[in-house]
């Protein structure tokens, strides 16, 4: 059953973390931990841990037909762990950082971080507290329209730990990328995870220091 937020089935915009421009569609439910957006195109799933603002559109109501949602409705209100469960195996965009957007297949859902399956990215473990929106795709929609052969949906090679410090500790040794590489001090040799601290070497061998909580995906290339 729906949550009656006030603006349910209302025209509304978004303003999330990282985004510099507000995301406008219908508001089509609104859970505790998690609320969905259609925009005339595609259903958008935003945490609300990254919700800043939430307010009618400013271009006024539009007549949007709304399609059923990709999952099944469910008897009790949705939720973010629900969400991403029933994502597994399906094609979908999520946003984490940046200017970018990661597309492939959410593959397992672990204690605090999910694992993503991309093309460009491979394996990539993603924090649960910083996915920012998934978007998934109608099933006849394939990454890039590659064909199962030359994009099969493999398992992870990694060892997957219950958390995400965990997982980390794991990977003591590897060379890594974090936060899809956007900064070149975020690419290393993960030498070890201390605490709130994670140590990287760099290209240049030097040490670079990063907390823990700030970092939002890991991938090795």
């Amino acid at each position: 059953m729906k949550n009656r937020h006030p603006l349910l089935d209302r025209q509304v915009e978004l303003e999330i973390s990282g985004k510099a421009a507000p995301i406008r569609g219908k508001l089509i439910e609104f859970g505790q931990d998690i609320l969905v957006l259609h925009n005339g195109t595609q259903f958008f799933y935003v945490p609300l841990i990254h919700l800043q603002q939430l307010r009618l559109s400013a271009k006024g109501e539009e007549n949007i037909d709304v399609p059923e949602m990709p999952f099944e409705p469910y008897n009790e209100p949705i939720s973010y762990r629900k969400i991403l469960m029933n994502a597994k195996g399906m094609f979908s965009e999520i946003y984490i950082t940046g200017n970018q957007s990661i597309h492939g297949y959410l593959t397992t859902v672990m204690n605090d971080f999910f694992v993503f399956y991309s093309p460009v990215y491979h394996t990539v473990i993603i924090s649960l507290h910083h996915l920012k929106y998934l978007v998934p795709y109608n099933p006849n929609v394939t990454p890039y329209t590659l064909t199962p052969e030359q994009f099969p949906l493999k398992p992870s090679p990694l060892t997957l730990a219950r958390t995400f410090d965990q997982q980390l500790r794991k990977l003591i040794g590897e060379f890594v990328v974090l936060d899809l590489g956007g900064s070149p001090n975020k690419i290393g040799v993960l030498k070890s995870v201390d605490q709130s601290m994670i140590e990287l070497a760099n290209a240049s061998g030097h040490a670079v220091f990063i907390h823990f909580d700030h970092v939002k995906t890991v991938h090795i290339p």
